[in-house]
């Protein structure tokens, strides 16, 4: 059976920057990869939609968004659907966990990626930590028998965050993405709403390739995402 991964993103860029790499790499090895937006980050984050036509709508905002996350999902191989939760502030109830719950106790992905659990910049990002905090614990019932279907406890990692060292980000797992780059590049290519994120994460990819070969010793490393692991990883064989 093939593994799954499942990405939840507070906006529906946010998986583009972080982890698209992570995406594509996930899906070249034969992975199924899922990406969940809660919302379209159409107040908070669509800047330049806002200065094309400060006239647009909402709605109009969330259409484009939602052609170009799917465009970029696309390109690496995932699916893509938001919850259309809203932005800027996101309102977290009962109701929305118990959605995302559901979604987690369906797809049943054996990787689950998201925000890190602070961000002083961004009041969504946290709380999407938090959403899928609750959601993993109750869809795998603590990894114990329930009263109700539960899955085998996903492994959780927080990607990274914009400036991690103000959101006490650790990375302690680095994904090796040189053979499917070009596929970031160009998923990037396709978020016209926040372009001038681009060279920023091309050059942060290289610099933790950098980070990547110095810890391995593996000089074949160009391009290179952080992770950290926010649950402890229990393997059967040690070599």
């Amino acid at each position: 059976m093939s593994q799954k991964l499942l990405v939840v993103g507070a906006h529906s860029a946010d998986f583009v920057w972080r982890s698209a790499g992570t995406v594509a790499k996930f899906v070249e090895q034969g992975g199924e990869a899922r990406v969940l937006a809660l919302s379209y980050g159409e107040r908070g984050e669509s800047g330049e939609l806002w200065k094309e036509n400060p006239n647009r709508t909402e709605e109009d905002v969330k259409k484009i968004r939602h052609e170009q996350a799917l465009a970029a999902a696309n390109i690496l191989g995932a699916s893509f659907e938001s919850f259309d939760w809203g932005d800027y502030p996101m309102i977290l109830t009962d109701e929305r966990v118990a959605q995302l719950t559901a979604l987690v106790r369906e797809f049943e992905p054996d990787v689950i990626l998201t925000h890190s659990e602070k961000d002083p910049f961004n009041p969504d990002h946290p709380l999407a930590f938090t959403a899928v905090q609750r959601a993993r614990l109750l869809a795998a019932g603590a990894g114990v028998a329930s009263a109700f279907k539960n899955i085998i406890p996903p492994a959780w990692y927080s990607f990274e965050p914009h400036q991690p060292e103000l959101s006490s980000f650790v990375p302690d797992t680095f994904i090796d993405i040189t053979s499917v780059m070009d596929k970031k590049i160009a998923a990037m290519d396709c978020m016209g709403a926040q372009n001038y994120l681009q060279s920023y994460y091309t050059e942060l990819a290289s610099r933790r390739a950098n980070h990547a070969r110095r810890i391995s010793g593996k000089q074949a490393v160009k391009f290179a995402e952080a992770h950290q692991s926010m649950v402890p990883r229990v393997l059967s064989n040690i070599l």
